[in-house]
């Protein structure tokens, strides 16, 4: 497992470096595409870029997003067109196995379409719940408003960690399980602020 981490880090390493924006775009389609290049290091990385004063917190939160949002769009249309068969019977090259699409069908079938704009800040689930949505026939224009707004805050909160970070930004890698935790809780801060600001000024 170290070895794979490694491998991934050092291939998000070289697409940042090398690319920039264009970088932290393609690593981020290929995330939500279901390839297996986490954003948990592609968006702190980035966000270590911005410390370096190469490229701009805002830009490349926007340009996650984009890349969130093209990837899922991939991932949609092949549940769209293949289905639940074509996903078990290739999956597998991509590590999309049966138990990763059970995960998000149950979470897409307990919460719905809101399942898509919920799941976009939890590890695992964010990556294979455009499958299911595909698979439903989920409307698009839906499907792509809850994909880019839930992408948002997520792509954000990993660059800023990994801004502050600065140098150490890899040290996120050894948190991996426990960052649905926290994503969920600053969302559900942030909503709540959000809320009492805007019924305040109300």
């Amino acid at each position: 497992m170290a070895g794979i981490i490694e491998t991934v880090t050092n291939f998000a390493i070289y697409l940042i470096e090398d690319l920039g924006y264009w970088g932290v775009f393609i690593g981020m389609i290929l995330e939500s595409a279901c390839i297996p290049l986490p954003s948990e290091v592609i968006m702190p990385l980035s966000g270590f870029v911005v410390y370096r004063g190469e490229m701009g917190l805002l830009g490349i939160t926007i340009v996650g997003a984009v890349g969130n949002l093209i990837g899922s769009w991939i991932a949609y249309f092949v549940g769209l067109k293949g289905g639940r068969p074509f996903l078990e019977k290739y999956g597998k090259y991509v590590l999309i196995s049966p138990a990763k699409l059970d995960m998000a069908h149950e979470w897409f079938n307990k919460y719905g379409h809101e399942a898509v704009l919920i799941s976009r800040v939890l590890p695992i689930i964010r990556t294979f719940i455009s499958l299911p949505a595909g698979i439903t026939e989920m409307d698009l224009k839906k499907f792509t408003i809850y994909t880019f707004v839930g992408s948002l805050p997520w792509c954000f909160v990993l660059a800023y960690m990994g801004f502050m970070l600065g140098p150490n930004w890899n040290i996120i890698e050894e948190y991996f399980h426990y960052m649905d935790i926290v994503m969920v809780i600053a969302v559900v801060i942030l909503a709540v602020y959000l809320v009492h600001k805007y019924w305040r000024d109300y």
